[in-house]
């Protein structure tokens, strides 16, 4: 299993190269067979001295994954909005990473499971929604509703000023911080 979180308070962790060097280190943790892939990179980029590119990584990790008698893999990408997004050339962060998710999905591996979190952010569902067997969005189920209002609420409560409010200002803040949550 590789895990990756594109973290918002960190612009290194916000791009494909994040990602990649992240699931190579994961996955060769646990296969002698994947860490002598990644070995053959580090021997061709002079034993570490230079860094490979993101086209070499991304072509390791094609290699790991498609290692003959692998078991299940699982890949969790959560927060894949958390990556730049702009009209800018070269391509930009976020666009790399669905296209390498896009490049992965195509091997069309039996044993490989991805899991992608994200806000639903139309250029994200746009590629998403063409590769996904399954999706599901969190943000229209009463049940992520419910759980907003009720720390929404809880917090206006609790907090020693707005206590002070007015019953209705204290609800109004809650209805209309509610309303604008927008599932999140």
């Amino acid at each position: 299993m590789g895990y990756y979180y594109f973290d918002f308070r960190d612009t290194e962790k916000q791009n494909i190269r994040g990602l990649l060097v992240s699931l190579l280190a994961q996955l060769c943790a646990k296969s002698d067979s994947c860490y002598d892939i990644l070995s053959k990179l580090y021997s061709k980029n002079n034993a570490g001295s230079q860094q490979p590119n993101n086209r070499s990584l991304t072509e390791c990790l094609k290699k790991i994954l498609q290692l003959p008698l692998q078991p299940m893999i699982f890949i969790i990408v959560d927060a894949v909005d958390e990556c730049p997004n702009s009209s800018r050339f070269p391509n930009v962060a976020r666009e790399e990473v669905l296209d390498l998710l896009d490049e992965l999905l195509k091997l069309n591996l039996p044993y490989l499971r991805i899991c992608v979190t994200s806000r639903p952010e139309a250029d994200i569902l746009g590629v998403l929604e063409s590769l996904a067997s399954h999706h599901m969005s969190l943000h229209d189920e009463n049940g992520q509703k419910i759980g907003i209002l009720d720390y929404i609420s809880s917090v206006v409560r609790s907090d020693r000023v707005m206590q002070k409010w007015k019953p209705e200002d204290q609800q109004l803040v809650i209805d209309i911080l509610s309303a604008k949550a927008g599932g999140m």
